[in-house]
């Protein structure tokens, strides 16, 4: 690797292999290839066959970072037979779907377009009647983008508990649970709203390990969970909701509100869900454009989760024990773990879980000229900002410093984006369509 410094010749790699890693996943060609149709048999996922010759309407909902995407792939194969549909995505994410209603709305935290599309989805649900399909679509920010309080819960009581929960650190399966418990379309309730018509979900994943109750809090899968465990979460995190979430909670785990659907309920006997796109996807591709460039590829794992700044420690330790193991003169080194991170907020700052991973590692590989870390959201949107993580390297903290910033003060802060940006050390793509959560990528050159 001679010519440019190293640590340039190793960002533009980097940068390549996170492309196609996001690429790997792409939600529409995931759709795509899960949906194969010959005549009026339609098979998805290899997995089930739907003849469209016995249905009566068709119907299709959706909602996430990924629903356009999907949504089009579906129109492209069956856009002859939906009826009708709508779904919900970020704000300034649309699309023109003919045929289908498309709301825009907030996340992470949920506003009142949001709920008018989580209502117009079970409106589509309650309409799909026996003898008829409903094509669910669910991508990673559904939960948030289809807010539905329960009785007594508002939206603004729901805002500031999605709020709490995340500035806390809860992971996104703690999360989840909560929000089903304060939902009207979460943990099975879409699907009991759309019994007794066949009712077929298409997923992509942005949970580590995929579980369909945690994607998108799990609108047509049985809930797994009580209201005690979400009343267990708010104990243990310490988080602090309104007082009529609490009662609403309460209330459930006195046996006073009827319990999410669980497993036997007769609102999924006619079921199914299948997964399309998921963060090993996104590894695999990765992986393949890495050894393309000519590195020695090694993929950690799919399961990478804890506080950013830990990870990064464990993260940063890739590179030096390929340093220590004496292994440069092989040729460079990859290193690809995917997962999500946490954050838990008590500065004032701005950022996002991989932007404060990415700033962390800088800290761990201070000085050192080649070694380069990336780490990025795969929807292209790391936290709230414009910005869908950072590319650090060995001169990240000097050039901090140079401006007259210390990324010790900035992580204490939880201020990663302002640093990065000064840098020059942000990952901005852009909404990518799809959402398998979190990209790391280690270089070693």
């Amino acid at each position: 690797m001679s010519g440019a410094p190293v640590s340039a010749r190793l960002r533009e790699d980097a940068r390549r292999i996170l492309e196609a890693g996001i690429a790997a996943a792409d939600a529409r060609e995931a759709t795509r290839r899960a949906l194969r149709r010959e005549g009026d048999l339609l098979t998805v996922a290899g997995a089930e066959t739907v003849d469209l010759a016995g249905i009566g309407r068709v119907w299709l909902v959706g909602a996430g970072k990924a629903a356009a995407g999907m949504a089009g792939a579906v129109l492209e194969m069956l856009g002859d037979r939906v009826a009708a549909g709508t779904i919900t995505v970020p704000r300034g994410e649309g699309a023109v779907l003919p045929g289908i209603d498309v709301w825009e709305a907030a996340h992470p935290v949920p506003d009142t377009h949001g709920l008018a599309g989580a209502v117009a989805a079970l409106e589509v649900a309650r309409a799909a009647g026996e003898g008829e399909l409903l094509l669910c679509l669910l991508s990673g920010g559904a939960s948030a983008l289809w807010p539905a309080p329960a009785a007594g819960v508002s939206l603004s009581d729901l805002r500031a508990t999605t709020d709490a929960l995340l500035r806390g650190g809860a992971p996104i399966a703690e999360v989840n649970a909560v929000r089903r418990h304060l939902s009207r379309i979460a943990g099975g309730w879409l699907a009991r709203a759309a019994a007794p018509a066949r009712l077929v979900t298409l997923a992509v994943s942005d949970v580590v390990g995929s579980p369909p109750e945690t994607i998108a809090s799990g609108p047509t899968v049985p809930d797994p969970t009580t209201f005690r465990e979400a009343l267990d979460v708010l104990l243990r995190r310490g988080i602090a909701v309104p007082p009529a979430v609490r009662a609403h909670l309460q209330r459930g785990d006195a046996g006073e509100i009827p319990e999410t659907p669980k497993p036997g309920d007769p609102a999924f006997a006619r079921a199914s869900y299948h997964v399309v796109a998921r963060n090993r996807d996104a590894l695999e591709g990765a992986a393949r454009e890495a050894a393309r460039l000519g590195y020695r590829v090694t993929v950690v794992g799919d399961d990478m989760e804890g506080e950013a700044r830990e990870v990064a420690g464990q993260v940063a330790a890739l590179a030096w024990g390929s340093h220590s193991e004496g292994e440069s003169g092989a040729g460079p080194a990859a290193f690809l773990l995917g997962g999500e991170s946490t954050v838990t907020v008590r500065g004032r700052g701005h950022g996002g879980r991989s932007q404060e991973l990415a700033l962390a590692a800088a800290l761990q590989i201070e000085g050192e000229p080649g070694v380069v870390i990336a780490a990025v959201g795969t929807d292209g949107r790391d936290g709230p900002t414009d910005a869908a993580g950072g590319m650090v390297d060995g001169e990240t903290v000097a050039r901090g410093r140079a401006l007259g910033m210390e990324a010790t003060d900035a992580l204490e802060r939880n201020d990663s984006h302002s640093f990065l940006r000064a840098t020059g050390d942000l990952v901005v793509t852009g909404p990518t369509g799809t959402n398998v959560n979190d990209l790391v990528v280690v270089l070693v050159g």
